[in-house]
């Protein structure tokens, strides 16, 4: 195995990028095509390469080399692997949560709102996502419950934020997404133009259920969910179609968003 480099000091410049770069800094909203992200865990870190991410380098503990990360180190070829003992390691915040191996990654292009849509039936839209965590399990139920792709506003967390790419265990290389313009002022009707309906999930007195029978017969559907506490801005749901509610009981008025995106994905699937 090639270019495998032992770092012994915390303070190496090869643990940069891993260890003392902020998420804007590895964003490098000025200069997009030196962006970074950082991807944690074989199982993620494939899952990115199978998207076309090109890895920079990795980190991984000594013992994972000739073990879980062996597979995925010789399928990169001779990108750099640096290694160290979990004494050093462990100074990484989190790294105990990775598995044993980080990677960097360069940034993929952001796609086209219109291109990713082209085929999709099944849309989310989410306004003003800032949790990473959320946004990470949002894109791991849209995964799972056949979401074609996710829509974000400009208000969004990034998806290769650290954290939400570890949360949603990389599906975030897997669910196309793409930035919203000009939302809510024109992005519902960019959806209605691509023949798409809008649900707007939200508790209002004229709310639909989610099991509404003319929800499941759009051909086209865009799920939109709003940021956590404040939920929809009141023009967003003024702007949709629908305003849609998940029926509840106990006398709790409503979920968290990764949980009501769930329950709205898997209802509302394709079928």
């Amino acid at each position: 195995m090639k270019n495998i480099t032992q770092i012994t000091d915390f303070t190496a410049p090869e643990l940069d990028v891993y260890a003392r770069l902020t998420e804007a800094q590895l964003l490098n909203r000025f200069e997009p095509a030196k962006g970074m992200f950082i991807a944690e865990s074989p199982k993620v870190i494939h899952r990115a390469l199978d998207a076309g991410c090109i890895p920079v380098s990795f980190l991984a503990e000594r013992s994972h080399i000739r073990g879980e990360a062996q597979e995925v180190i010789e399928r990169c070829g001779d990108i750099p692997v640096y290694t160290a003992d979990l004494s050093i390691l462990t100074q990484l915040t989190g790294f105990q949560l990775t598995r044993g191996m980080l990677c960097a990654m360069r940034r993929p292009p952001v796609q086209n709102m219109e291109d990713i849509l082209a085929h999709a039936r099944r849309v989310a839209v989410l306004e003003d996502v800032m949790n990473p965590t959320n946004l990470g399990a949002i894109f791991r139920s849209a995964a799972a419950l056949g979401m074609d792709a996710v829509l974000l506003t400009p208000g969004c967390t990034d998806p290769l934020y650290r954290r939400c790419v570890r949360v949603s265990m990389g599906t975030v290389f897997q669910v196309p997404w793409a930035y919203i313009p000009q939302w809510p002022q024109q992005g519902p009707r960019c959806l209605t133009d691509l023949g798409f309906k809008s649900a707007a999930m939200a508790l209002t007195d004229d709310s639909i259920s989610v099991d509404a029978p003319v929800l499941h017969q759009a051909e086209k559907l865009a799920i939109v969910l709003g940021t956590e506490g404040d939920g929809l801005a009141q023009q967003t749901i003024d702007s949709c179609d629908y305003t849609v509610r998940i029926p509840m009981f106990h006398g709790v008025d409503s979920l968290n968003v990764a949980a009501a995106s769930a329950v709205a994905f898997w209802e509302l699937r394709p079928r």
